[in-house]
């Protein structure tokens, strides 16, 4: 008897490990995103062509917007660099761009922007929630835009996309993540 109450103490204490273990893994998952949900932006009006890797707006598309869509061309295939493009706003492209220096010269081509801003700051950028047209999606370590219903993005680009395999890329896939919050300009 002394022998088997040892086992049945163990079986009882890896019970209660494990149902410990389970419960914080479903809290941990729930606790990063802060109660955010992932909502994809609508469908545009009108969705934008992507050719050769980059993008040709539709002709309905309103002029701030292809504007957008001229500025993040403008440095498809660029190299990723940390902090590229958080310069002053200049009319010389740098060198190279980070996931939220590329946002930021997009939406400076359609004048929603002055200054480049960090990932972090893109979070409180516009108005809250999925525009019609524009919608920038950020956290405190990434930022990446929807335009047009196309993706521009530093990372997670389609497989098929020409150039290096790192930089600013147009993307039809979107991407799924409850850690980002959705920001647009007014009215876009």
């Amino acid at each position: 008897m002394t022998q088997r109450f040892p086992r049945q103490l163990l079986a009882c204490a890896l019970a209660a490990f494990l149902v410990t273990a389970l419960w914080a893994a479903a809290s941990a998952s729930a606790a990063p995103t802060g109660g955010a949900q992932f909502v994809p932006p609508p469908p545009p009006p009108k969705k934008a062509k992507l050719v050769n890797g980059k993008v040709i707006a539709p002709a309905s598309a309103p002029r701030r917007v292809k504007r957008v869509i001229r500025a993040a061309n403008q440095i498809v295939r660029k190299p990723y660099r940390w902090g590229g493009g958080h310069g002053a706003f200049t009319s010389r492209l740098a060198a190279g761009y980070d996931c939220s220096g590329a946002v930021s010269h997009a939406l400076r081509g359609g004048r929603f922007l002055r200054t480049p801003m960090a990932s972090g700051s893109l979070m409180k950028w516009g108005r809250r929630g999925t525009g019609r047209w524009i919608t920038v999606y950020a956290h405190g370590g990434h930022a990446y835009v929807v335009v047009a219903g196309l993706r521009f993005d530093t990372s997670m680009r389609d497989t098929n996309a020409p150039g290096p395999n790192t930089g600013p890329r147009w993307s039809k896939t979107l991407r799924r993540s409850s850690q980002f919050v959705a920001r647009h300009p007014k009215n876009f």
